[in-house]
């Protein structure tokens, strides 16, 4: 389950840095597009849940 979570956790991680590129290549207008909001605070949550579950796997 812990491999699962890593691995989970660097597939949103990954997305979230192309949301970030995006951002760089197209300008702050995409900004402005709801379901590219969605998708990036949802992608960063993730990743901060999976950190999360992996530290108290840790303790």
């Amino acid at each position: 389950m812990k491999i699962y979570v890593i691995v989970t956790a660097i597939v949103f991680a990954l997305l979230a840095v192309a949301h970030i590129a995006r951002i760089i290549m197209e300008g702050v207008q995409v900004l402005f597009e709801p379901i590219f909001l969605f998708t990036s605070a949802a992608s960063v949550g993730l990743v901060l849940w999976a950190i999360i579950l992996l530290e108290r796997a840790r303790k």
